[in-house]
C-alpha cells in the first residue's frame, strides 16, 4: 500500500507493519531486553527468555507451523555462556526458513551503570568491575550487532516509553510517532551535550542577561520571553528551524532513528535557549510529533548567575 503524502513531504497514512513469525530480542544486560520482550508478550507474541541456543531452531519452525502463534520473540543474550558463540551462525540458518527480525538493545556505559546500582543486580559476566564487564560484554557483543534489524539506544528511554516504542513498531503503524524527540537547552561555558544529534547556536540573539531584572531570572519567565521574542530575528530564527525540523524528522524516521536530540545552546543555558527550547518543543508536538525539553544548564546557570 503506498503511502499518501502531503505537500511537505510527510506521511499522512502510514503502511500498516507486518508482523514477523519471530523476534529475536539480544544485546547489553541492563538495556531492557526484559521490558522489550514483556511488551511485545502484551502485544500478543509468545514470549519465551533465555531459550537455549540450539533449540532456537525447534522453537523457530514451532512458531511458523503453529496456526495459534501469530508471533513468537525471545531473548537470548550473553547469560547463554559458551553457548552464545554459536548464535550468528544459527540465526543465519533461521533466516532461509522464517521471517526472523533480531533487535539489538543497548545504552550508553553512565545509564548502564546507574541501572545496575539502582537494581543492585550483578553483572552476568562478574569478577570484575561493573565499567569493566559492560565494556567486556559491549565489545563480545559487537559481532552480533552488526547482524541486527533493528538497534535500539535506552538510554533516554523510561521503562514506559520503550514498552509503547516497541508497541508502535512491531504492532502498530510505522510513522512519526516511532520516534522520540528530546528538545534540549544548554550552556556553551558548561560544554556541548554529548548525547546532541543536532545543535544550533542562539548567542546571536541578544542577551537578557545584561538587563538588571532579567539577570537572575529564565527563559521561562513570561517577561524574559516576551524581550527574547520582541527581535525579528527569532521570530524568523524559529519559523526557520521548525520548518527544517518537520522536513528533516521523517527523513530520520525512513533511516530507523528511534530517537533524535536537538540541542539549542547560549552563553550560560539560562535565557535564550530555554526559551527557544520550549518553544520548539511546542511547535514540533503541535505539527505531530511527540517531542519532550530538558534544561540541562537552568539551575547550574541559576547558581552561578
Amino acid at each position: 500500500m503506498a503511502r499518501k503524502t502531503s505537500a511537505a513531504g510527510r506521511s499522512t497514512e502510514p503502511e500498516p507493519i507486518q508482523k514477523p513469525e519471530l523476534v529475536i530480542i539480544t544485546g547489553l544486560s541492563g538495556s531492557g531486553k526484559g521490558s522489550v520482550l514483556k511488551a511485545l508478550e502484551d502485544s500478543g507474541f509468545y514470549a519465551v527468555d533465555n531459550l537455549p541456543v540450539e533449540l532456537i531452531p525447534k522453537f523457530a519452525e514451532l512458531a511458523r507451523d503453529n496456526p495459534s502463534i501469530r508471533g513468537a520473540a525471545l531473548v537470548v543474550d550473553i547469560r547463554e555462556g559458551v553457548g552464545f558463540k554459536q548464535f550468528p551462525a544459527v540465526f543465519s540458518r533461521i533466516r532461509q526458513s522464517v521471517d526472523a527480525q533480531l533487535v539489538f538493545l543497548e545504552a550508553d556505559e553512565g545509564a548502564l551503570v546507574r541501572r545496575f546500582s539502582e537494581t543492585r543486580r550483578p553483572h552476568p559476566l562478574g569478577g570484575r568491575s561493573i565499567i569493566k564487564s559492560i565494556r567486556a560484554e559491549r565489545a563480545r557483543l559487537a559481532p552480533i550487532r552488526t547482524r541486527a534489524d533493528l538497534i535500539i539506544n535506552t538510554s533516554k528511554f523510561t521503562v514506559h516509553e520503550l514498552r509503547e516504542f516497541i508497541g508502535e513498531r512491531f504492532v502498530g503503524q510505522r510513522g512519526e510517532s516511532t520516534i522520540r524527540i528530546y528538545v534540549t537547552s544548554f550552556g556553551y561555558r558548561y560544554g556541548l551535550p554529548a548525547d546532541s544529534d543536532l545543535v544550533f547556536d542562539v548567542r546571536f540573539l541578544p542577551n537578557p542577561n545584561y538587563i538588571p531584572r532579567f539577570k537572575n531570572l529564565t527563559g521561562k519567565n513570561p517577561g524574559v520571553a516576551r524581550y527574547i521574542r520582541s527581535f525579528p530575528q527569532t521570530v524568523e530564527f524559529m519559523g526557520r528551524i521548525s520548518e527544517l525540523l518537520v522536513y528533516l524528522i521523517p527523513h530520520y524516521i525512513r533511516e530507523g532513528k528511534s530517537y533524535l536530540t536537538i540541542a539549542f545552546g547560549c552563553t550560560g543555558g539560562q535565557h535564550r535557549s530555554v526559551m527557544i527550547a520550549d518553544s520548539i518543543r511546542n511547535n514540533l508536538v503541535k505539527a505531530g510529533f511527540k517531542a519532550k525539553v530538558n534544561h540541562r544548564d537552568i539551575l547550574q546557570s541559576s547558581r552561578s548567575a
